[in-house]
């Protein structure tokens, strides 16, 4: 056997049912969080007519669509169907991230060309500040489980999530400089950067990459993935990016 190449079992029927389960829980969790979020981002960006927090509530919409395709592919209790459906669930995360890429991109020109002045929204600083705080646990919970699984679409629901921990980032900042400093420029700015981010996503979601799908048992160790980039992928991983 070459070097650097260790066998490796894929999970058991009884593991991945139990994977299953934990990716269900998880984006219900998602999907719950997100509803909120979008609620009280829209309510609080129209009372201080603010673009980039009615945008983030929009982002939460698009967040709950992603969730719940990967909910509807797991609702199913056979593994072949799951199968079957991750494609279609793949695709419909790819256009999800492609549309909040758009909105992003279109919202922050307007703010760049000075479309309004949004005042300042202590809700919105508080449920920023919040989303900064949940949304990497989330998606890191996710992104293990669809690995293990090598479910691309658990795994491309989770960068989703993360995307959403940078748009928080982006808009906490925005919402603060505003606040104190009226720096109006600066939320525009970092959104542009997160909708390249979304575009490279999405794109990785619509070309099913980022799975970590063990395959034929076989598994790189832990000296070759550290070779090729992959350390930080769990066992039965053979697709890292």
């Amino acid at each position: 056997m070459a070097a650097g190449i260790s066998v490796s079992l894929v999970p058991s029927p009884a593991r991945r049912e139990a994977l299953s389960r934990r990716i269900r829980l998880l984006v219900a969790a998602t999907i719950t969080y997100n509803v909120v979020e979008a609620v009280v981002a829209i309510t609080a960006g129209a009372m201080a007519s603010s673009t980039a927090l009615i945008g983030f509530g929009l982002d939460s919409v698009i967040e709950v669509s992603s969730a719940a395709a990967v909910a509807w592919q797991f609702s199913a209790s056979d593994h072949a169907v799951r199968e079957a459906r991750e494609q279609r669930t793949l695709r419909i995360i790819a256009v999800s991230f492609f549309a909040l890429a758009a909105y992003v991109s279109v919202d922050a020109v307007r703010a760049l060309t000075g479309t309004g002045e949004a005042e300042r929204s202590i809700p919105g600083i508080v449920i920023a500040a919040l989303s900064l705080a949940v949304m990497p646990f989330l998606s890191a919970a996710q992104r293990r489980a669809g690995r293990e699984l090598g479910s691309a679409s658990a795994v491309a629901d989770s960068k989703q999530t993360l995307l959403c921990t940078y748009l928080s980032a982006v808009l906490l900042a925005g919402l603060v400089l505003n606040a104190t400093l009226d720096w109006s420029w600066a939320d525009p700015i970092a959104a542009l950067a997160i909708a390249a981010i979304a575009v490279k996503e999405g794109r990785d979601a619509w070309q099913g990459k980022g799975c970590c799908a063990p395959t034929a048992g076989v598994v790189l160790s832990a000296a070759a993935k550290a070779d090729d980039g992959c350390d930080d992928c769990p066992p039965g991983c053979d697709c890292c990016h």
